[in-house]
């Protein structure tokens, strides 16, 4: 476990690697898509269930409602997420847990912390200098609904924060390049 989170982020507190991937991805690591579980699962459930082959789904990183960061699909392999072969090559995709499952889809405040450090932790490691939400797929920063038609994901909360994400991660990436 150690050498795989080596690999990967250093945020990483579970791994639970799934066959429901591309070995490798075919293009350098870009961009950031952020999805919600639709659902308030542990991280090995949710490992669990990327785990069935008949499911065709997996993420690279999923967080908990405590903020906990999991490893499902290495970096360097493309997840199975966002219904779109080729933005899943160019994205690290991130599942955030729901604190409420249905309405605005929240999730907890640790949860949203812990997403602004694993995609400031992304950045620094891929070289993406700053985070750019646009609203539409040309930004960095995208959500699952920009891929796919059929589904509200990441939901109406995570969608409203999306420009915040994008600052507070460009905020960090900035100071911690002063500092």
């Amino acid at each position: 476990m150690n050498e795989v989170i080596k690999r990967n982020s250093p945020l990483t507190s579970y791994v639970h690697l799934t066959e429901n991937a591309d070995f490798p991805r075919q293009s350098k690591i870009k961009k950031i898509t952020i999805h919600h579980m639709g659902a308030n699962l542990t991280l090995e459930k949710l490992g669990e269930s990327f785990s069935k082959r008949d499911r065709q789904a997996s993420s690279n990183y999923a967080i908990d409602d405590h903020g906990n960061v999991a490893l499902y699909v290495e970096e360097e392999n493309r997840a199975w997420t966002s219904a779109n072969a080729d933005n899943d090559h160019q994205a690290i995709t991130i599942e955030v847990a729901n604190e409420t499952i249905g309405g605005d889809w929240k999730i907890s405040n640790q949860s949203y912390q812990k997403l602004i450090d694993l995609c400031v932790d992304i950045c620094q490691r891929h070289s993406i200098e700053k985070l750019v939400y646009t609203g539409d797929k040309n930004g960095n920063l995208t959500m699952h609904k920009m891929f796919d038609a059929d589904t509200i994901c990441p939901g109406p909360y995570l969608e409203s924060k999306m420009a915040d994400i994008a600052k507070s991660v460009n905020e960090k990436l900035e100071n911690e390049t002063k500092g």
